[in-house]
């Protein structure tokens, strides 16, 4: 149980804004009365994800993911409810009052959690380092030498390691956390004898952020230079929490920026992501000496569709990394290209012609992937013509990568003219390749025919139960209560008020709409009139979930309806009629059902005057079903 006392969680979740929490990991855009975006827990082309600033609430209609402010951080970071109310509380500058880590409240803890806090600790204790450890003049000395500011690194927290063998894992038992944490972190290496030293000594720290901004790794510098054996920059293992294919470098930080600019800037090494970011271009990550993966574009993806990559000088290693590329083209997104000087590479760069002149060579050299790369092998082509083959084939490649058939066309005709060859050579070209990866998918997946006949089993939904339409019933009159709890219908009664005094003769057979059913009934009992918040932020998982979903539509009418003056009426304005045919609905099946239930008991009945009592129960409830299927225009036999 969580020691965060509970007018602070209700504090957390009263101030949190739903489309600000989810705007700082995806991008939003409005639709009609909601926002929407690419859904961030699947992959999708077309926004199914929706976000109700009024009900502040998030779903998905593509993956059912649901949720409030709080409910989103457990999911997006898979993590517990106590870490996501702390998350909360420091985004809104809400203090929490100092927690006792008590055993109990130890135990509590996810293992995932743990890693947070020690990989957590551990940063702030290489910042400590760094500043007020006599050793950290050294670490200070090489940054102030790569020419950033102290507010650099402070935004990106950049630490010190001591150049002795236990002094984190040390201080960090000693100070209460345990082994296993900072073994499974990386952070403390133990042999099989039992022997534990640290992973990371004498180096300058590099915190690895996620993009909510925890800790989840590290790179390290080493600052020694006569050093053969160790090398250069030393990173964290794979963890729970960290995996490489899944993280940027400075991503937390450039979010807003790549936003607001609608551009991500690719580099390699951490010294590129500082000396960008503080010569003003925030829009930086980089993918710290990584291949480029699937989930790194996704990342990106979530707040601009456009990425410049830019390249060191040196030529072998732009042709060793254009295959990375050729991914982003296949995930839709627009990529440019920017090279330096050779021997020059970003932060070297900017350092030598400053920030200015650096923006300026940006925009001046930027060029888009599919010509940037026919330009470089035409070039190393030149007057082979079995090299030019060759090169024509890894650029219609990467073209063949691109989803857009109108961007294809385009550098199709691009691409002819800086080779000089037909275009529709070209565009034979792709054809090729595209059905020779048709016939491999079609070996390897064994993907059945595109008509193939269906199983008999398959030939015919089976019909829906009485008791599965009571309960879609039964989930309508929730539906209605959840989102017009107040609204007056024609006798002057609420929508709860009439609902419930219609069906107070009446026990749902489902727990979960039973459940709010009596929440609903009791808040009526207090004078107190139900809305979309005391279900929202229910305790019950259960409860919360499935009122997101009663509460969530996929559908808005555009406004252009109106416009042209085409008038389509909402639910709202036929609330009396939809109350009233509900009610009815959920009436005539649940007789239906207690017909069939007493019918079932006269079977077994043996004592004559108990066998009349049955009889004419079922007579009456018979001729009440009648009745209501009269007024709902269903014929009953």
């Amino acid at each position: 149980m969580s020691l965060i006392p509970k007018e602070i969680v209700d504090q957390v979740i009263a101030q949190a804004d739903i489309t600000e929490v989810v705007g700082d990991f995806v991008s939003l855009k409005k639709k009609g009365q909601n926002m929407w975006a690419c859904c961030p827990f699947h992959h999708e082309k077309s926004p199914s994800f929706s976000v109700s600033p009024a009900k502040g609430i998030y779903k998905c209609f593509g993956c059912g993911k649901a949720g409030n402010s709080v409910q989103f951080i457990m999911d997006i970071e898979g993590t517990g409810f106590p870490e996501a109310i702390k998350y909360l509380a420091k985004k809104y500058g809400i203090e929490i009052p100092e927690e006792q880590h008590d055993p109990e409240y130890a135990r509590e803890q996810s293992e995932r959690d743990s890693l947070f806090i020690v990989s957590d600790f551990a940063a702030k204790h290489y910042v400590q380092r760094l500043h007020h450890h006599e050793q950290g003049s050294i670490g200070q000395s090489y940054l102030k030498q790569r020419g950033l500011s102290a507010n650099t690194i402070k935004k990106f927290e950049l630490g010190y390691s001591l150049d002795e063998w236990t002094d984190l894992t040390d201080t960090a038992l000693k100070a209460g956390y345990k082994q296993q944490y900072l073994e499974a972190t990386g952070l403390t290496i133990v042999k099989e004898e039992g022997k534990k030293y640290d992973r990371f000594r004498g180096r300058v720290m590099f915190p690895i952020h996620n993009i909510s901004g925890r800790v989840v790794g590290f790179g390290a510098r080493t600052l020694k230079s006569n050093d053969k054996k160790s090398p250069k920059y030393l990173n964290s293992p794979e963890s729970d929490i960290y995996h490489k294919s899944h993280v940027l470098y400075g991503l937390f930080q450039a979010k807003q920026a790549m936003r607001l600019q609608d551009m991500c800037y690719m580099v390699e090494g951490y010294l590129d992501v500082l000396s960008l970011f503080q010569g003003g271009i925030e829009n930086v990550v980089a993918s710290s000496g990584t291949s480029l993966t699937e989930g790194q574009i996704k990342l990106i993806s979530r707040y601009t569709q456009n990425i410049t990559v830019l390249y060191d000088g040196d030529a072998a290693g732009i042709k060793a990394s254009l295959r990375g590329i050729d991914l982003i083209l296949e995930l839709g997104l627009n990529v440019n290209v920017v090279t330096f000087p050779e021997g020059e590479d970003p932060d070297s760069y900017i350092q030598k012609v400053g920030d200015t002149a650096f923006k300026t060579y940006l925009k001046e050299h930027a060029q888009d992937f599919i010509s940037f790369k026919t330009s470089l092998y035409a070039k190393e082509a030149a007057g082979n013509p079995v090299k030019k083959a060759e090169a024509i084939k890894e650029v219609v490649a990467s073209i063949a990568k691109i989803p857009d058939a109108i961007k294809r066309t385009v550098f199709f005709r691009s691409c002819s003219l800086i080779f000089d060859i037909d275009e529709q050579v070209l565009i034979s070209e792709y054809n090729k390749m595209h059905l020779q990866g048709r016939q491999q998918q079609f070996k390897s997946g064994s993907p059945e025919p595109e008509y193939a006949p269906l199983m008999p089993e398959e030939e015919e939904e089976a019909p829906a139960s009485d008791a599965d339409v009571l309960q879609r019933y039964e989930r309508e009159i929730v539906r209605m209560l959840l989102n017009y709890p107040d609204r007056v219908l024609d006798e002057g009664l609420t929508t709860c008020q009439y609902m419930l005094e219609q069906l107070e003769d009446i026990e749902f057979r489902s727990p979960l709409y039973a459940r709010f059913v009596a929440l609903v009934t009791e808040k009526l009992n207090q004078g107190v009139v139900p809305v979309a918040d005391d279900f929202i932020n229910y305790p019950d998982e259960a409860i919360r979930t499935e009122a997101i979903h009663l509460l969530s539509d996929p559908y808005e009418l555009s406004p252009n309806w109106a416009t042209h003056q085409i008038f389509v009426p909402h639910e709202t304005d036929m609330l009396p009629y939809g109350t009233e045919r509900a009610v009815l609905r959920l009436k005539f099946v649940y007789l239906k059902l207690m017909i069939d239930e007493e019918a079932l008991k006269l079977k077994i009945v043996t004592d004559p005057q108990e066998q009349l009592n049955r009889l004419v129960a079922v007579m009456n409830l018979k001729k009440l079903h009648k009745q209501i299927g009269d007024m709902l225009g269903i014929v009953v036999f």
